[in-house]
């Protein structure tokens, strides 16, 4: 009977356990499997950074999508590939960066390589 567990409690983004109500201003760092999911489920749009720190485009695409966490409803989820090996792989993540979408819980687009920031914006926007 407690609405402690966060999980069925997300009406509107309110859930307990969530720090990040709402769309956070600043990417937030995957730390598990588990944790993409809830984030993927509680929120209307979210935005999967895969990327690894070796990486140069993935250097290159960081302050594209800090800006995209800053400026629209999305949320911005990081997924580090050498710290979650096995989730990288589970999505048949084959090369950084790969960009997943989310809208309602479902993916609705695959990117690899750097993008854009306008076309992601209006990927978001689209979805949103």
């Amino acid at each position: 009977m407690s609405e402690s567990d966060g999980h069925e409690d997300v009406q509107a983004g309110n859930t307990e356990e969530s720090r990040d109500v709402g769309s956070p201003s600043e990417p937030v760092h995957v730390e598990s499997e588990s944790h993409l999911q809830e984030l993927v489920a509680e929120h209307d749009v979210v935005l999967v950074d895969f990327y690894a720190d070796w990486c140069g485009p993935c250097k290159m695409l960081e302050p594209i999508v800090a800006e995209i966490a800053e400026e629209t409803a999305g949320v911005v989820a990081k997924v580090d590939i050498d710290e979650l090996q096995s989730l990288a792989q589970g999505e048949g993540i084959r090369g950084v960066p790969t960009l997943f979408l989310y809208a309602d819980g479902e993916l609705v687009e695959r990117l690899v390589g750097v993008q854009e920031k306008s076309a992601l914006v209006d990927l978001i926007e689209a979805n949103a």
